[in-house]
C-alpha cells in the first residue's frame, strides 16, 4: 500500500481520505487549521492529521487538494520535505496554468482533476464513493515520468473512476465549455431573473420555480470562490467559450424575433440530438 499524504481537507481532499482509508492506505492529512484536521481524523478520512506541512516527508504520494490559487505555492512549500522518488499530483480544475510550475518544482509530478463536487465545500460534505463513475483526468507531457504516472493512475481506478489522459491545453479547453462555462451561464440566468422589475411577477416566478430551473440554475448557486478561480485562471478558453455561447443566444433571438419557428424547432431539435453526447 502506498503511504498516501493529502494536503487540504475539503470535499475532494476529505473524499479521497475516506476512499483510500477504506482501501487500506495509511493517509495523512494536512490541514490548515487543527480543528480541520482533527474533525478528519475523527471522521475516518485520514489515520493521521495534523497542520505540518513537514509531515509529508514519508509520503510515498501527495495529493494537493487546496484551492487553485495555492497549488503551485503548497508545491513549492513542500519540496523540501519530500522522499527522494515521491509523486507529487494535483486536483485543480486548471491545468496549462499551473502543469508547467509544477513539473519545474518537482520531477514526479502527475496533473490530475477528478471531476466531481457539490454546491457546497467544505469537510462536513465529503462523502466515500465521490468519484466513482465520474471522470478521473490525467494531463501527463514530455515531461511526466511514466512509473508516476502509473501509480497515480493506479490509485485513481481503484477509485472507481472513469479514467481520461489529454494535453493540459485540451483539458482546459474541454472543461471551459461543461465546468466552467455552465457556471457563468446559471449564475447569469439567476441574476436575469432577478432583474425583473415587477416584484409581483419576481415573487411569482420565485414560487413557480420547479425542476427545470432548478436543473440550470444549480451550478450558479454554487460556491463563488471556486467560480472566480475558474474564471481567472482558465480565463483565456473561458472568454473563447462565452463569446460562442453569446453568438448562440444571439442567433436564437433573431430566428424568435423574425418569428422562423421551423429554424427554431430545427435548433431545439439539433440540441435534443446532441445532448445524450454529453451525459455519463
Amino acid at each position: 500500500m502506498e503511504r498516501i499524504a493529502i494536503i487540504g481537507l475539503g470535499l475532494i481532499g476529505g473524499s479521497l481520505g475516506l476512499d483510500l482509508t477504506r482501501y487500506g492506505h495509511p493517509i495523512v492529512g494536512i490541514a490548515r487549521r487543527t480543528a480541520t484536521a482533527e474533525e478528519a481524523l475523527a471522521m475516518g478520512a485520514v489515520t493521521e492529521a495534523g497542520t505540518e506541512l513537514a509531515l509529508v516527508s514519508e509520503a510515498d504520494v501527495v495529493f494537493i487538494c487546496t484551492p487553485i490559487d495555492a497549488v503551485v505555492d503548497t508545491a513549492a512549500a513542500i519540496a523540501p520535505y519530500l522522499s527522494e522518488g515521491a509523486v507529487v499530483t494535483d486536483v485543480a480544475s486548471v491545468k496549462g496554468e499551473l502543469v508547467p510550475s509544477l513539473e519545474a518544482l518537482w520531477p514526479g509530478f502527475v496533473g490530475g482533476h477528478p471531476m466531481a463536487g457539490k454546491a457546497e465545500a467544505g469537510l462536513a460534505v465529503a462523502e466515500a464513493g465521490l468519484f466513482r463513475d465520474r471522470p478521473y483526468v490525467l494531463t501527463p507531457t514530455t515531461a511526466t515520468n511514466p512509473e508516476a504516472l502509473e501509480r497515480v493512475r493506479t490509485i485513481a481506478a481503484s477509485l472507481g473512476a472513469n479514467l481520461c489522459q489529454c494535453h493540459p491545453d485540451q483539458h482546459d479547453r474541454a472543461v471551459a465549455w461543461i465546468s466552467h462555462l455552465p457556471v457563468m451561464v446559471s449564475s447569469s440566468l439567476i441574476l436575469a431573473c432577478q432583474g425583473e422589475a415587477d416584484s409581483t411577477i419576481l415573487a411569482l416566478a420565485q414560487t413557480l420555480a420547479s425542476s427545470g430551473f432548478q436543473d440550470t440554475s444549480r451550478v450558479g448557486g454554487g460556491v463563488p470562490e471556486l467560480g472566480t478561480l475558474m474564471a481567472r485562471h482558465n480565463r483565456t478558453a473561458l472568454l473563447d467559450a462565452l463569446s460562442q455561447y453569446q453568438h448562440q443566444l444571439e442567433r436564437m433571438k433573431a430566428l424568435i424575433s423574425a418569428e422562423n419557428w421551423d429554424a427554431v424547432h430545427n435548433t431545439l431539435t439539433q440540441a435534443q440530438t446532441a445532448r445524450p453526447a454529453y451525459l455519463l
